[in-house]
């Protein structure tokens, strides 16, 4: 089994300007970031660098959705248990039911303060 990278995100973000973003907030409350600009490429980075600490990601990526990236996430066997926050402009009740049949960990409403998003980070990685 892959150990997990400490304080390590993994930022799946298809809006670069968001995505430098998220990476510079992240980094600067002293965390390691590194972002994908898409589900496919957010999930071969994990087969090649190792389990981050958390993945948060989009939900309207392109092609494959950040949705679709949770639930492969979900099935495979070493990952079954990484913290996958989804992020979404869409605060409908049925999204956030819908990323937790997924089986996201937890949800972040766009647009979020930088201290919201934080917040949300610690929670998981510490």
């Amino acid at each position: 089994m892959m150990e997990a990278l400490p304080r390590l995100v993994l930022v799946v973000e298809d809006v670069a300007a968001e995505q430098k973003l998220m990476v510079a907030l992240l980094q600067r409350a002293g965390y390691k970031a590194v972002g994908q600009s898409s589900a496919e490429a957010a999930w071969g980075w994990l087969e090649s660098q190792g389990l981050p600490a958390l993945v948060l990601a989009d939900i309207g990526l392109p092609g494959e959705s950040g949705l679709d990236l949770c639930r492969r996430i979900r099935a495979h066997p070493d990952w079954r248990n990484l913290p996958v926050v989804m992020c979404s402009s869409r605060n409908r009740e049925a999204d956030r039911f819908w990323a937790q049949k997924q089986g996201a960990t937890d949800y972040l409403t766009k647009p979020y303060t930088p201290q919201q998003l934080i917040t949300m980070v610690q929670k998981y990685v510490g």
